[in-house]
């Protein structure tokens, strides 16, 4: 496994837990489909939301939610569109968030997390 693959699996799993611990369901993640991945699918009471989830050693080249571009939302927004026609959900709204994630050579990870960036 490359660092880089092992940095991101991490930043999903410290994603997850946070979006736990903030009162969301996680309800899949990795999803895949033959137009890409959703990195992490939730439910925030009636609203589900689709998680982007950026993990950065540094901000060397950006902050991890940098790398969110207009044309990646547009994907989430068609890869929310498949997931929720494959799993027949009916949700009162779709949000899309993204959390980034941070982890410095020393201390723990940073979170931030952006509520409806879509």
């Amino acid at each position: 496994m490359r660092v880089t693959d092992a940095v991101g699996q991490f930043g999903e799993r410290v994603a997850a837990d946070h979006l736990t611990a903030a009162g969301l369901e996680v309800l899949d993640r990795n999803w895949r489909c033959d137009i890409g991945e959703l990195d992490l699918v939730a439910a925030d009471g009636d609203q589900l939301v689709v998680v982007e989830v950026k993990t950065r050693r540094s901000a060397a080249y950006g902050t991890p939610a940098e790398a969110v571009t207009w044309r990646k939302l547009a994907r989430l927004r068609r890869l929310a569109a498949a997931w929720l026609a494959v799993h027949d959900a009916r949700p009162r709204s779709v949000r899309i968030d993204v959390v980034a994630v941070t982890v410095p050579r020393r201390g723990g990870p940073r979170v931030e997390h952006l509520v409806g960036v879509a």
